[in-house]
């Protein structure tokens, strides 16, 4: 028996577990998108899979409900596939672990991948059904959202008769978002001369930390563990002329980096006889502890469990950056910004320009080292996001490092005359004898894109409640997802007035 067997609704569930088994992590998508070309061709269904591997399904209108406007319903195929360090599934071949605690849906030591399975799942449980009633669909599930939403970019949607879309990859349950950011990835490499050198071993590990969506909880200005490092690293080369080893921290750029390992070389200082004394062991024990106890104070409400070990390995020789480089890396990691940089000033509470220092990695070829940073930035104002792009490649200039953007998105403005929005409104009305909640959210969504492709979209974007996203602490709630699959049912079962 599967996990999710007798969990209501039923369909939607076993579609969700179907697709968990597959591997579907940004960039790994071809079983996932053939599984949905072999579903639609299995039902005949008209389906059409271009060469980013995105999928379009299209299925007519039911019996009396020719006349009525086509709905696209979009998700995205793929995840955020992070795990826990002593998980031993490869996120790249194997599926995951599903479990159920009281109402919530979990994945054992990964990510749930409810963002945004949960939207395929939906769209894959209406098309199955044979008593649905609806006008005619046309979904559209794209791959690599969550890396830039590089399938919403490069997808040809103008063969598409709807203009009426229906977003289902947001995470509160009556909140109908109707509007977002834009964004843009930035990447920089940072190189430093590398030596053989004869040390101590010193391991720092930052973790502890909650991490999340960059976009859904930037504004809790949570810890990012390789902004912290950054700190660490430019505190400690001011007094110490250590080396940089390795460091690896983050698992994506649009998820707050939640852990961060680095290894470290010192060569310890000797007296006037050659005997080898600890003065700089201790001094760097001190030094972190004290670095430890302000930072813990720093973030004891926001990240209560954030912890800093250090370990001191035995005199080895290896590979590292040079005291000089390692200190022009600490600078550069030291002056990036992170985090909020600015609220709105038309909606309350509403961040409008942040970025996110999501992934860092080091590689040591030959005699450089580079260091490997990639940042989310994102904003409801296209001058804004340009101008603190435009900082990012003047702080990397001054550094020597190089820098591109990617996966540029616009945002999605909202719409005063919405007749998707209206009807949405009132159905939810009708249902629950309360109106939903109507906002703009930070996060980044593909609503924008299609607007841009399709003109006279109206979009409207909806989901069930899900919690840690992009994290292994992902939960999805079961009763949510029943009543937004009840209301969707409904929805498309109301004509137009």
């Amino acid at each position: 028996m599967s996990t999710l067997s007798n969990v209501e609704p039923r369909k939607v569930f076993a579609f969700f577990e179907r697709i968990s088994q597959i591997p579907r992590g940004s960039g790994n998508v071809d079983g996932i998108s053939n599984y949905l070309v072999e579903f639609a061709n299995e039902r005949g269904l008209e389906v059409y899979q271009d060469e980013l591997k995105n999928v379009i399904i299209i299925k007519e209108a039911t019996p009396g409900y020719e006349d009525q406007e086509p709905i696209i319903l979009q998700g995205h195929m793929d995840m955020v596939a992070v795990k826990t360090p002593e998980c031993p599934l490869d996120l790249k071949k194997d599926g995951l672990i599903l479990r159920v605690e009281d109402d919530l849906i979990s994945a054992a030591g990964t990510s749930l991948g409810g963002d945004d399975g949960i939207a395929v799942a939906y769209a894959l449980a209406i098309l199955d059904s044979n008593v649905i009633k609806h006008p005619r669909l046309e979904v559209v599930i794209t791959v690599d959202e969550e890396v830039g939403m590089d399938g919403a970019r490069g997808i040809d949607i103008s063969f598409l008769q709807g203009r009426r879309l229906i977003n289902l990859d947001s995470e509160e349950e009556g909140i109908f978002t109707v509007g977002c950011a834009g964004g843009a990835r930035v990447d920089f490499e940072v190189s430093g001369a590398t030596e053989r050198v004869k040390g101590t071993a010193i391991t720092i590990k930052i973790a502890g930390l909650q991490g999340g969506h960059s976009g859904v909880e930037i504004h809790k200005e949570r810890g990012n563990s390789n902004q912290i490092f950054g700190r660490i690293l430019e505190e400690l080369t001011r007094v110490y002329p250590v080396r940089l080893a390795n460091v690896k921290g983050g698992e994506a750029d649009n998820a707050i980096a939640r852990e961060t390992t680095a290894k470290l070389y010192f060569v310890e200082e000797q007296n006037h006889v050659g005997d080898r004394i600890s003065y700089r062991r201790e001094g760097i024990h001190d030094l972190l502890s004290d670095i430890k106890k302000s930072i813990s104070e720093e973030l004891a409400t926001r990240d209560p469990d954030f912890s800093l070990t250090w370990e001191f390995g035995k005199v080895e020789e290896g590979a590292a950056i040079v005291p000089a480089d390692t200190r022009k890396i600490a600078l550069f990691l030291c002056s990036l910004p992170n985090g909020v940089q600015a609220m709105s000033q038309d909606i309350e509470g509403l961040v409008e320009t942040s970025l996110n220092f999501g992934v860092m990695k080091q590689k040591n070829i030959l005699k450089a080292g580079y260091l490997l940073l990639s940042f989310s930035v994102r904003s409801s104002v296209e001058s804004a996001k340009n101008a603190l792009i435009r900082r990012l490649f003047a702080i990397g200039k001054l550094a020597g490092a190089k820098y591109r953007m990617r996966g540029d998105y616009p945002g999605w403005k909202y719409l005063v005359k919405s007749p998707l929005r209206d009807k949405m409104i009132r159905v939810y009305r009708e249902m629950y004898e309360a109106d939903p909640e109507i906002v703009a959210i930070h996060a980044g969504l593909e609503c924008g894109l299609f607007m841009d492709k399709l003109e006279g979209l109206d979009c409207v974007s909806i989901g069930p409640n899900m919690q840690n996203i992009h994290t292994t602490e992902e939960t999805l709630s079961i009763s949510s997802v029943q009543r937004v699959w009840d209301y969707l049912i409904q929805l498309l079962a109301t004509k137009d007035e």
